[in-house]
């Protein structure tokens, strides 16, 4: 027997949505959520009364939302959509997020800038965020994706606890 070993490479794939990712995608935003102390009283996305038809809510005109699989199941995943209560040039980067596997390998970036490029193409003109200050991981990346810091909230998302917005040209 060798001492030889070697790894063999991740099982990764972003694809869009499906019907039957509903419960996985709305399972991981709860478990990451719940990591981050993201809770519903206050307002979070484990509040959004649609966190479990997630599929129905991306297959809107000018929406999409992808999943990360990871080794066969859905890890994470992040989506776009016409900011609510907006001007119509304005979309938002909506629920994105990773379970710790996912974590550290650009994903987030990768996700983040295919929504971006699918925006542009729905005519989008501006892309807009809100976060909370603890995810700091997030917003260097965001801020290094080039979306800037704005001092008020844009539209209506009814995430009250969500203290830091930004919004990004495309």
């Amino acid at each position: 027997m060798s001492d030889i070993t070697f790894s063999l490479p991740i099982e990764l794939q972003i694809r869009p949505i499906t019907r039957g990712d509903n419960q996985a995608i709305a399972d991981v935003i709860r478990r990451v959520s719940a990591e981050h102390g993201l809770t519903a009283d206050k307002g979070y996305t484990v509040s959004d009364p649609n966190l479990d038809q997630l599929f129905e809510v991306y297959s809107q005109p000018r929406s999409a939302y992808w999943v990360i699989e990871y080794e066969g199941k859905v890890a994470g995943g992040g989506g776009i959509a016409p900011l609510t209560g907006a001007d119509e040039t304005l979309c938002e980067l909506q629920k994105m997020y990773f379970l710790p596997a996912l974590r550290g390998k650009g994903l987030a970036r990768q996700l983040a800038l295919l929504a971006m490029e699918f925006a542009r193409s729905k005519d989008f003109t501006h892309c807009y965020l809100e976060t909370t200050a603890s995810l700091t991981t997030a917003i260097a990346l965001y801020e290094k994706i080039g979306f800037r810091h704005i001092d008020h909230a844009l539209g209506s998302t009814r995430h009250v606890d969500c203290e830091v917005r930004m919004l990004r040209a495309l």
